[in-house]
């Protein structure tokens, strides 16, 4: 991002990569060794592995057994290995819920290891700050203002929203902004602001499961577009979809995207956005991940394209500072009163409280301090969980390496049923998210998200293999 200031191992990995892209450093060049780099840059040991591992997760370097760390023949030769799913285009009924609740109810037990858990590990996160920005937010609350905001949320929340929207370059129109219960509930009002019952929705192939579950609540069809685990949406598959099919909107995650932890490039945000704008379909994007990127900059979402008000930007704060707090919101654009109607109608307004220790914690400036750590340590943790995976899961089994988030997504051989695996992993007190969660019509049989967000947790080295056991044993 623009203005932001980097960490060491950040601006350090920046200029490596900058001299990969110019060619100054070409495929197969040894990068310098530690010890070298540390003289030559004045920096500890510990900030030149943090920098050649973010450069590994970028897919620009790989480390080799000891011979230290050389540049890519190619920036994504793993990623490439795992390709898109093609979807048959037709739209499809949902009926996923009973599934849903039936496999992800163990996330709820403490003595599971949460592999197949949507949030991050509680530690991660300033609770006790928030506690005390709440605290102090609460005793100086006017009574007039306990119901003063309602329906929009609190103003002050609402303008702390707003600046840093224009920081990601993104300025929003007056009113536009619509703070909910959290993310799910911004997406659902979106949803419902742009369909009717029977409507067919484009989603990404595979998609987050709780995109469905709207979806089946709402009467609405299913119709999946192929979805790069690298890049995204196949956004030339979905210009051919839009000719041959009628939709009435897009539900799609651009930036880290669950389950592939897939981020868009700015220019296919771009294209997509344009695409949708030629035929007046609008894009409800979920960039609830999209504070969680590994590189140094924040990448911009789909709506810092939109130019005609048709993309519904929905996020919250329950990935990246505040599980349970359930505050999200929506920025709407031409939909924004709809919206807030439809908010006015079913819950009438999110809590006050949590949205004031919020507000507050942004006050003080402490959040892109918490973001630096957090996206620190999610990285690290994402590279050896993949290196896990390499060394105890069957031969051919894929991993995707995302660029943030706390996802990946794991290919396996087609003779491993996924189903099977997560019901032998949960005697063991396992979680995981099989695939089959994560399409309308339960494709991705031999396929998991595994969740990587806990680091320190010491179960997390021993789950992962003793996964990758059960797995070679199916």
């Amino acid at each position: 991002m623009s203005g932001q200031r980097l960490y060491r191992y950040q601006q350090l990995a920046e200029d490596i990569a900058d001299g990969i892209r110019a060619g100054v450093l070409r495929p197969g060049d040894r990068l310098p060794s530690v010890r070298e780099t540390c003289a030559q840059r004045a920096v500890s040991p510990s900030t030149v592995f943090q920098a050649y591992g973010q450069l590994e997760l970028q897919g620009l370097v790989e480390a080799r057994a000891r011979s230290g760390f050389f540049v890519r023949a190619t920036r994504r030769p793993k990623r490439a290995a795992l390709q898109a799913a093609q979807p048959v285009p037709r739209a499809t009924p949902v009926a996923i819920s009973e599934l849903v609740f039936d496999l992800l109810g163990s996330t709820r037990d403490a003595d599971v290891v949460p592999l197949g858990s949507a949030f991050a590990a509680p530690h991660l996160f300033p609770f006790d700050a928030l506690a005390r920005s709440g605290a102090r937010a609460m005793r100086r609350l006017p009574p007039h203002r306990i119901t003063g905001a309602l329906t929009a949320g609190d103003e002050g929340l609402r303008q702390a929203l707003g600046r840093r929207y224009a920081l990601h370059g993104v300025p929003l129109a007056e009113g536009e902004l619509v703070i909910t219960n959290g993310a799910m509930e911004a997406l659902n009002l979106c949803l419902q602001a742009v369909t009717q019952p029977g409507d067919v929705v484009v989603v990404e192939s595979p998609t987050f499961y709780a995109a469905l579950q709207a979806l089946e609540r709402l009467h609405l069809k299913a119709v999946e577009v192929a979805t790069d685990p690298h890049e995204g949406v196949d956004v030339d598959a979905l210009a051919g979809l839009l000719e041959r099919q009628r939709v009435a909107a897009c539900w799609f995650m651009p930036s880290f995207q669950n389950p592939l932890g897939a981020l868009m490039p700015p220019a296919r945000k771009q294209a997509l956005v344009q695409l949708l704008a030629r035929h007046r379909v609008p894009l409800i994007e979920d960039d609830v991940y999209g504070e969680l990127h590994a590189g140094a900059r924040h990448p911009p979402p789909a709506k810092a394209f939109d130019q005609e008000g048709g993309v519904l930007h929905c996020s919250s704060f329950s990935k990246c500072l505040a599980p349970g707090y359930r505050v999200g919101w929506a920025a709407a654009g031409r939909y924004a009163g709809a919206v807030e109607r439809l908010k006015m109608s079913s819950s009438l307004a999110t809590a006050i409280a949590p949205q004031l220790a919020l507000a507050g914690y942004l006050a003080q400036g402490g959040f892109d301090r918490h973001l630096r750590r957090l996206r620190e340590a999610l990285a690290s943790q994402q590279l050896h969980a993949q290196r896990l995976v390499e060394r105890h899961f069957p031969a051919g089994t894929r991993v995707t390496r995302p660029q943030g988030g706390y996802f990946i997504w794991l290919e396996l051989p087609p003779d491993v049923n996924a189903l099977e695996l997560h019901h032998r992993a949960r005697a063991h007190r396992i979680s995981t998210a099989p695939g089959v969660l994560f399409s309308a019509d339960r494709r991705f049989t031999h396929h998991l998200r595994v969740n990587v967000g806990h680091p320190g947790d010491p179960r997390f080295d021993v789950a992962l293999r003793l996964l990758g056991e059960l797995a070679q044993a199916a």
